[in-house]
């Protein structure tokens, strides 16, 4: 596709993101490029957006987005995909020789290859995603659809972590997607959800996808004691989960989690904050902090598998299509926790 140009979105600085023509990606070796079936729009995302950049990624004006599903239109030499593929590819993929990937957690790898570009009529994945983080999308799979693998591995990995346990209950704060995301799974193995947001209609949309208990945080109201109270007969939580990324609601799990409990603080919090801890608690109750970061291959697989048995019904966790010229305001509109995913049509 030498020469052509296709539609994509820019993103040129904070608030600042363009639909423009550019050059269609050429595919070197091991290479493929996508026709962009859908894209999904994601909380980081928005916060790449509101930022202009990301640190580890993005340097404008740049293509971004991320979580993508398409068909294969040119493979390059030694790609073992070819035209006509339906394809969810994940956006990184580990070296597999670092000490990290060596000790069995690729997502730590030392030279993890990230991607993006995902918001364009064309994608081009690199060699290393290729081989390692694209698998075949089955027929029976929309595009949408298979463009959730990315997210629901983050959570697949979040949710064994945690350890959770038939009749064990969670916590889980944040009611955005990666909140439902755990919702559904920790209800799947047997575990009673207890879901704490601010937003009612967010709350709602827990309980339709398996929270039991919800619980509004609203000023005046504490939010520690209806989260203990709501779980183990008022010990807290087995397991809290926070999947907002804010101090606030990190240290909110900490003091809400019961004695022997887990707390997975899962969505990264603004570089810089701290967090007060009682290590005294900490200590007496044997309380686990831990957080797990991003996906492995193995989570994009099980993830995928999820999605195309049904077990997780990834329609449930998208608001609808928009074309690419609305992802701007899409964007501009964007609040932080509540808001589902847009499936982005180039």
């Amino acid at each position: 596709m030498t020469g052509r140009t296709m539609r994509a979105a820019v993103l040129h600085g904070r608030e600042d993101v363009r639909i423009e023509s550019v050059p269609v990606p050429e595919v070197g070796a091991g290479e493929v490029l996508l026709r962009t079936g859908a894209a999904l729009t994601c909380g980081t995302d928005v916060k790449v957006f509101k930022r202009g950049y990301h640190a580890r990624m993005l340097v404008p004006p740049t293509l971004f987005g991320h979580e993508i599903a398409g068909t294969v239109v040119e493979a390059g030499a030694g790609a073992a995909f070819r035209p006509g593929d339906r394809v969810v590819a994940a956006n990184s993929a580990p070296c597999e020789a670092c000490p990290p990937c060596r000790a069995g957690r690729p997502n730590l790898c030392d030279d993890l290859l990230f991607w993006n570009g995902a918001y364009a009529e064309f994608a081009r994945i690199p060699a290393r995603i290729v081989a390692r983080n694209m698998l075949p999308l089955p027929d029976a799979v929309p595009f949408a659809s298979g463009a959730l693998v990315e997210p629901l591995a983050c959570v697949v990995r979040g949710v064994q972590a945690c350890g959770l346990d038939r009749g064990q209950s969670v916590a889980i704060f944040g009611t955005g997607p990666i909140g439902l995301l755990f919702m559904a799974l920790a209800r799947r193995r047997g575990a009673h959800v207890i879901a704490v947001g601010r937003r009612a209609e967010a709350l709602a949309r827990a309980r339709e996808l398996g929270a039991e208990e919800v619980v509004q945080m609203a000023e005046g109201k504490d939010v520690v004691a209806l989260v203990r109270a709501a779980a183990s007969g008022g010990r807290g939580p087995d397991v809290v989960v926070d999947a907002v990324g804010l101090v606030e609601t990190a240290g909110l799990a900490l003091e809400s989690v019961g004695k022997g409990g887990r707390v997975n603080l899962f969505a990264g919090c603004p570089a810089g904050e701290r967090l007060g801890v009682d290590p005294a608690r900490l200590h007496y109750e044997e309380i686990t902090v831990l957080s797990t970061f991003h996906h492995t291959p193995d989570a994009v697989r099980e993830a995928l598998r999820l999605i195309s048995s049904g077990e997780v019904e990834a329609p449930s966790f998208l608001s609808g299509t928009a074309p690419l010229e609305a992802l701007p305001e899409i964007l501009r509109s964007a609040g932080e926790g509540g808001m589902l995913k847009t499936a982005v049509i180039p």
